[in-house]
């Protein structure tokens, strides 16, 4: 291309993205939007799920915000209410309720209904982070703060920012992303003095002595990734983990500010 056939070429703005020759569209945006017959199809497209999901961020941190001290709490949704675990997981509630910490559940039946119980009985702050499944839980009558996800990781991200430890009874999948994303966030730093504590050392045992032997044998897994794991069966104990973590932690300030002074957006 000569340089006189390179100035000729029709360039076409649309935002910040510059078009030429054949990308170039034949009806501007305005045109599109104001033209077209009504549809939802642009309802499904990715630049509208971008900001679904930012809704979605800005709406949990708008009502977590103010929250305090926080524990997530994890487990099986299919937890009968006859369950030991079931009472075990209503005490924690109660006793995290006391020491000053609000519950962060999935909001749903089992082990989640059982620590919102917990905490709403004892007056504390009872929260329910709800996700869209193809099947129907409702959340449970428990849950004073709720708030339903569409997408998992934004879920998964007010779990972690909110809280300032996991307890995690025994479940499934669902339970054991949990637990393995927190253990991850550990290992990598992202997150710090934040104890994951496993409450049923019968269903648990199993699962630390093979990653013992196989991972952490073989070199995978380092020795002081193990100092925030901590596997219990009794209430009392997972809430002084949580209580000595919390006068242990002391976060990093940013630089820019001050000790007298806070800055707000």
């Amino acid at each position: 291309m000569t340089a006189a056939e390179s100035e000729s070429v029709s360039e076409y703005t649309r935002g910040p993205v510059k078009l030429r020759r054949g990308s170039i569209p034949q009806a501007t945006t305005d045109q599109h939007f104001l033209d077209d017959r009504p549809h939802d199809g642009w309802t499904h497209t990715d630049p509208w799920r971008v900001l679904r999901i930012q809704a979605e961020f800005v709406e949990a941190f708008d009502t977590l915000a103010t929250l305090g001290p926080a524990v997530a709490v994890f487990g099986s949704a299919r937890t009968d209410r006859s369950d030991p675990e079931y009472l075990n997981a209503v005490q924690l509630g109660s006793k995290m309720a006391s020491a000053g910490f609000a519950v962060i559940t999935g909001g749903g039946p089992g082990i989640m209904e059982a620590v919102n119980r917990g905490a709403c009985e004892a007056d504390g702050i009872s929260v329910g982070l709800s996700i869209e499944l193809p099947f129907e839980q409702k959340t449970n009558e428990w849950v004073d703060v709720g708030i339903d996800f569409r997408y998992f990781f934004v879920r998964k991200t007010c779990f972690v920012k909110y809280s300032e430890a996991f307890v995690v009874y025994p479940g499934g999948f669902g339970t054991l992303d949990e637990m393995f994303e927190a253990l991850t966030l550990i290992q990598t730093r992202k997150i710090t003095s934040f104890p994951v504590v496993l409450v049923g050392t019968r269903y648990w045992s199993g699962l630390i002595d093979w990653l013992r032997s196989a991972a952490a044998a073989s070199g995978k897994i380092a020795d002081e990734d193990w100092r925030y794991l901590h596997m219990t069966d009794d209430p009392d104990e997972a809430v002084r983990i949580v209580m000595e973590a919390r006068q242990r932690h002391r976060p990093p300030r940013p630089e820019s500010l001050r000790s007298d002074e806070f800055v707000s957006d």
